[in-house]
């Protein structure tokens, strides 16, 4: 299939809504940079495709094309039917002016967003999107991404959901993730040393107790 696309292009045939139908969901994940780029944004009014099983870099790609294809119905009600397919690779600034439409995303379209573009949203903008699908938000906080977004987010903010998600950062507290210390055997002399220091007295003492035993 994919040689066989390459064969098309190279003839000089464009990928219009003809060949994108052709090509549909089962090969479009197949589509190489440079021919993602040959297509035209009009191309995507007339075809219908599912990129969310194609690479982030795909998807990205065909949500700017997307984008472009259907700006001129953005402030319509079925802007958001059109672009859904698209939506996993929206960016984060896309995503916060969709929450001001009344969307009612669901759980299943939420946790197939970019992460960096989900990671960047607050509770009240992720309000926004979900509107009546909200609820369905508290059934994968202990999953990923849901569950990496609740805990860079204000408890006092999640709280404000009244969907009982916990796990967001206190009042006063700021989330530090932590570099581990390299194991002893990789770690040059001088690392492995200047980290002895950092150990908690009380274990420096178990430590000699043990040795003199």
């Amino acid at each position: 299939a994919s040689a066989a696309i390459e064969r098309y292009v190279e003839l000089g045939n464009a990928l219009n809504a003809t060949a994108l139908d052709a090509i549909g969901t089962r090969y479009v994940c197949l589509l190489n940079g440079t021919q993602l780029q040959a297509i035209r944004p009009s191309s995507l009014r007339l075809a219908s495709l599912d990129p969310s099983a194609c690479s982030q870099e795909t998807k990205n790609l065909l949500y700017q094309k997307a984008r472009k294809a259907f700006s001129d119905q953005h402030h319509l009600p079925a802007y958001y039917e059109l672009i859904l397919p698209y939506l996993g690779g929206a960016p984060a600034v896309d995503l916060k002016a969709l929450s001001k439409d009344d969307v009612n995303m669901n759980i299943s379209t939420f946790v197939s967003l970019r992460r960096d573009s989900l990671m960047h949203l607050t509770p009240r903008e992720v309000q926004g999107l979900m509107g009546i699908n909200l609820p369905e938000l508290a059934q994968w906080q202990s999953r990923a991404p849901v569950r990496d977004w609740i805990v860079v987010q204000k408890q006092s903010e999640l709280d404000q959901l009244h969907i009982g998600l916990a796990g967001g950062t206190q009042e006063g507290y700021i989330n530090i993730v932590t570099p581990r210390f390299p194991a002893m055997s990789s770690a040059p002399l001088g690392t492995v040393a200047a980290a002895f220091p950092l150990l908690p007295a009380l274990l420096l003492s178990l430590l000699t107790v043990s040795v003199l035993s």
